[in-house]
């Protein structure tokens, strides 16, 4: 690290040296990442767990025996314990009233999404979502159409890849009058890392629509407040906030929206009774009927020990900490040029710290203009031990205005007849002759810190000619 350049970063981001605990922190609790030199900035695809974390939930299995919570005995009663806490500790975490909400436990956020997809009523309804959607929010609009409901795309604009806002009001005046509605949008996006307003809620609420928020790329960075804010259904994942565990999210819901669900199915845990004979079952009530099977009640202690680790670290420190270096990548990446005057990048977003997460999505070009593949930026930066991501991650709407793939390009692409069965990547790419298929996300989070920057600029700049 430059003395004089982090001198630089400090006058233009004083508010850095208030976050120096993420420091200290990193030094104890996440030492492996210097130790195997590793430049990690793939945040928005998973955060990265604490040393302590584990010690204490192994402390925690090692000295106590737990059994299936479906019982009365000792040990289920010990993991019900368990369990319950760490559901009410959710809500607590998100300031959300347990008269209010609920904490229902599912595998991650595309699971907690399913769950809303295949209980919604949308028969002569209408879901509407915005182009920016993880492909587990798209997914629900195949539910939609098997159901009749209609589903309506609100679109994003470049550069800064922002909502048409006129037409998001359009759309959500004229809510279906004979059906229910349902409205999703990410708080913020895990393409471009755009935050999306939180004061949507309120307007389509005030219209009659339901609201989704998925809240998966806002939560590892951001305080996400819910007797601030009333969303009736949150989908979250816990490995993105804090690493560990993996396999475990939630679907926060209020209990007046739950209610609208009607599940296509029972499963063990889900009932109170159900019988062969008598072709009958009644669920169970609160978030037990929403929970299939039996839960993964020796990892959710996990949780409780992975939000208190967030809580004494504080969304203040962090929030600032990925402030302040995304403020610096991005002056200093986009800064960047080839001796022909050409960009080394564009931008997909925006352009500042303000109103985004600290996901930097780009594409690089070469000093004749032309991009270089994403996945050759990839495999570059793997040889130097960075860690990012490429792609469309999972967010197809985003990635098509970003990459400026046409409506008529995409048409000819799933129409053609060699893909009426399948189609692969390759395939896609040729569709749309030639185009970039896919961009280059640096993800900054928690424990990020000026030399993890400094490593991923001195990599692009190696591509300078």
């Amino acid at each position: 690290m430059s003395a004089k350049e982090f001198q630089t970063f400090l006058e233009q981001y004083p508010a850095y040296a208030q976050t120096e605990s993420i420091d200290l922190l990193r030094k104890k609790d996440y030492a492996r990442l210097d130790a195997g030199e590793h430049i990690y900035l793939d945040y928005t695809g998973g955060g990265l767990y604490a040393e302590s974390q584990i010690e204490k939930h192994q402390k925690l299995l090692s000295e106590n025996v737990f059994g299936n919570p479906h019982s009365s005995n000792p040990t289920s009663q010990a993991a019900t314990h368990l369990v319950e806490g760490a559901r009410e500790h959710i809500l607590k975490f998100f300031n959300a009233d347990p008269n209010e909400y609920l904490a229902i436990f599912t595998s991650n956020a595309s699971g907690a999404l399913k769950l809303i997809g295949e209980s919604y009523p949308f028969a002569s309804g209408r879901y509407l979502l915005t182009f920016d959607n993880h492909n587990s929010v798209n997914g629900i609009r195949e539910f939609a159409h098997a159901r009749g409901g209609e589903v309506t795309y609100i679109p994003v604009m470049l550069p800064d890849m922002r909502v048409d806002a006129s037409q998001l009001n359009l759309e959500l005046a004229r809510p279906a009058q004979t059906g229910h509605n349902l409205f999703a949008y990410p708080a913020q996006s895990n393409f471009s890392s755009v935050k999306h307003p939180l004061e949507w809620i309120e307007l389509a609420h005030s219209y009659g629509w339901d609201v989704l928020l998925d809240a998966a790329a806002f939560v590892p960075t951001s305080k996400l407040d819910l007797s601030v804010v009333h969303p009736d259904f949150v989908p979250v994942s816990f490995y993105k906030i804090f690493g560990y565990p993996t396999g475990l999210g939630a679907l926060i819901a209020r209990k007046s929206a739950l209610a609208k669900l009607h599940r296509p199915w029972f499963a063990g845990g889900t009932i109170t009774v159900a019988s062969v004979q008598g072709d009958k079952y009644y669920l169970a009530d609160g978030a037990p009927a929403f929970e299939d099977g039996t839960l993964d009640y020796l990892n959710i202690p996990a949780v409780e020990i992975g939000l208190k680790h967030i809580e004494a670290i504080g969304y203040d420190v962090i929030s600032e900490r990925v402030k302040t270096l995304t403020g610096w990548l991005l002056q200093n990446l986009t800064a960047m040029k080839h001796a022909s005057g050409e960009r080394l990048v564009r931008l997909f977003g925006p352009n500042s710290s303000e109103g985004r997460g600290g996901a930097v999505t780009v594409n690089f070009y070469d000093q004749h203009g032309q991009a270089f593949d994403h996945r050759f930026i990839e495999s570059e930066a793997n040889k130097v031990n960075i860690s990012l991501r490429t792609g469309c991650f999972c967010n197809p709407g985003a990635g098509e205005v970003a990459l400026e793939i046409s409506r008529v390009e995409l048409d000819v692409c799933f129409t053609s007849p060699t893909h009426h069965d399948k189609m692969t990547i390759d395939d896609f790419r040729l569709c749309i002759d030639g185009k970039s298929s896919g961009a280059v996300r640096i993800s900054i989070g928690m424990v990020t810190n000026f030399n993890d920057v400094q490593a991923f600029l001195a990599f692009a700049r190696g591509l300078l000619k």
